[in-house]
């Protein structure tokens, strides 16, 4: 099997860990492979070939200009605050090269780059959800899904902020070279290969804006600390020292959702992470999280993530690793060698 060419494209201002993920994933599973047939060749390359800065300060040095860059079989775009303004010169590239890509990848807002090109018009894409709103207002012709770590379109991949970029390279490499390779991946990353697509963007399910008044404020942190107390509007309402109406009107005009919107958010947030780091059974992660029933759960779950419960569980909680299976490996070898 030919060798696949990834090309990474580097611009001022881009996210490094939106570029380095997806470079250590794709140049991990590379050195796997004992003959090095199939795996990838990757390359970086800005428009003038000129180094660029990152938006955290660094600096990256591409291997070419975008011109004289090989043909890509995957072609990565990352996010970064770079994309906050317009490119004319980067964007043209993309709608006249991105369709001769097999296929085509974005990381966290590098989404919007592929929709100012026309890439993504018509098809389901996601981004991170901060900038979820906007993608959609800007670029009505794409579907916006705000949930997902990554949606697959056909040929186009996009993926949320910033590690998701990892998540979806990961399951790349996974449908390129197969499972094994990508676990091994994976483990020198000390990240686990456990994440589908469909798995939410937690941070956007507690995307509510802080409350600028104390009381509503203080009242933010204790249903979050407290999940499975009293958090019905009338005992929250007098936790703030409020009239139950003042209050329900007074958080959603500071924080964008209802008290029981809020609630019902932390609570499933909560219930996962017990799902994902602990062995509880379903009743008993249940009752920490403040539902009446394990049957209350499930439909929260299956409203807020589509999925029950021990369906998440089952694909979410990391398989413990059997020690005496794992080779002791010093840091500084490569993953495979």
């Amino acid at each position: 099997m030919a060798q696949r060419t990834v090309l990474v494209v580097l611009f001022d201002g881009v996210q490094s860990l939106d570029v380095t993920g997806p470079v250590e994933v794709f140049t991990g599973a590379d050195l796997c492979l004992a003959d090095r047939k199939g795996g990838y060749l990757v390359r970086t390359a800005s428009l003038d070939g000129g180094p660029v800065r990152t938006s955290s300060g660094l600096t990256l040095t591409p291997d070419s200009t975008l011109a004289d860059a090989p043909a890509p079989h995957t072609l990565v775009v990352p996010g970064g605050l770079g994309t906050c303004s317009a490119d004319p010169g980067l964007t043209g590239w993309l709608r006249e090269n991105g369709p001769r890509a097999e296929r085509l990848v974005s990381v966290c807002t590098g989404a919007i780059r592929l929709a100012e090109a026309g890439l993504l018009e018509g098809r389901r894409a996601t981004t991170h959800w901060a900038y979820c709103d906007r993608l959609a207002e800007q670029h009505p012709g794409v579907e916006v899904d705000p949930d997902p770590i990554y949606v697959r379109d056909g040929h186009v991949a996009t993926s949320a902020g910033v590690t998701a970029g990892i998540d979806l390279a990961l399951a790349l490499v996974e449908e390129d070279l197969g499972r094994e390779v990508a676990l091994t991946v994976a483990r020198h990353l000390v990240v686990f290969l456990r994440r589908p697509g469909n798995q939410a963007q937690f941070s956007a399910q507690l995307a509510a804006q802080t409350a600028r008044r104390e009381p509503l404020r203080e009242v933010q942190q204790w249903i979050t600390e407290h999940p499975a107390d009293d958090l019905s509007v009338d005992a929250l309402a007098a936790r703030a020292r409020l009239s139950p109406r003042h209050f329900a009107r007074a958080f959603l005009a500071e924080t964008g959702l209802t008290p029981g919107k809020y609630v019902e958010r932390v609570r499933v947030e909560h219930a996962r992470r017990l799902l994902e780091d602990t062995s509880d059974g379903i009743e008993e992660v249940s009752r920490a999280c403040g539902y009446g029933t394990p049957e209350a759960m499930r439909r929260a779950f299956v409203k807020v993530l589509g999925a029950a419960p021990a369906e998440y569980r089952r694909r979410f909680h990391p398989v413990p690793t059997v020690p005496s299976a794992v080779p002791h490996r010093q840091e500084s070898e490569t993953p495979c060698r």
